[in-house]
């Protein structure tokens, strides 16, 4: 008899998978899932943005006789600040402040600090001291449109906005004592009611184009008995 042992079999190979299957385990179904079909989102544009084209440009044409459209001056964009003094007593202050003008502009605020040292007020550098938002294109004109429809109608004795406060080079800044006339702020659940600026850049050279500017948007001019001055032709 020989000493040679009996040689091994190989493995049978595994069998083959099934095309389509994806090696699925056990409990998923056995065809794949069809692709879900995203529909389209339906955009909503701003109002004012619409407006601009159709009634602000012609109107301003008109009014300065432009030659050409792109001399039109336009709304750039939109700044909004909020100063806490007292944050240097209560820091939480600012992060109410933000979280408010988040929920009124609808976008990221940024904490503003300090860029030196006083004494006198307590203050230290770096220390944040308030909030500020930059609008620019759609947001910019939504927000236009709903501090001039809803948020200015609710400053109490409102009697008209000042067309005194240019800066001489076509910026209107406007300021409001209390942060509650916006819709969005619920008056029971602010822990202090802060106060704002609201800075509106434009490409206008001077305040007459910028007054004409943001009086065709509509914003709410006090009115005057004496006749304001025509710009300047160049």
């Amino acid at each position: 008899m020989s000493d040679e042992k009996p040689k091994k079999q190989a493995p049978a190979p595994p069998p083959a998978k099934a095309k389509g299957t994806g090696g699925a385990k056990k409990g998923d179904a056995g065809a794949a899932a069809p692709p879900r079909q995203q529909g389209k989102r339906e955009k909503v544009v701003a109002r004012l943005s619409l407006t601009y084209p159709r009634e602000v440009v012609p109107a301003m044409m008109k009014r300065f006789n432009y030659k050409n459209v792109m001399q039109v001056p336009r709304l750039e964009k939109v700044c909004i600040n909020i100063g806490v003094g007292q944050a240097t007593q209560d820091p939480k202050l600012v992060e109410a402040a933000a979280r408010d003008l988040e929920a009124i502009t609808g976008q990221k605020a940024v904490i503003t600090r300090a860029k030196k040292s006083i004494s006198n007020f307590h203050l230290r550098e770096k220390m944040p001291i308030g909030c500020r938002v930059t609008l620019r294109r759609a947001i910019m004109y939504e927000f236009l449109d709903r501090f001039i429809s809803i948020s200015v109608p609710r400053i109490r004795d409102f009697r008209g906005l000042s067309d005194k406060s240019f800066d001489g080079r076509g910026n209107y800044t406007v300021g409001l004592k209390e942060h509650t006339v916006f819709p969005e702020i619920d008056v029971d659940k602010i822990a202090k009611i802060f106060g704002m600026d609201i800075t509106f850049v434009t490409t206008a050279g001077t305040d007459q184009e910028a007054y004409e500017l943001l009086k065709a948007f509509g914003m709410p001019f006090v009115k005057r008995q004496e006749v304001l001055e025509t710009a300047k032709q160049q």
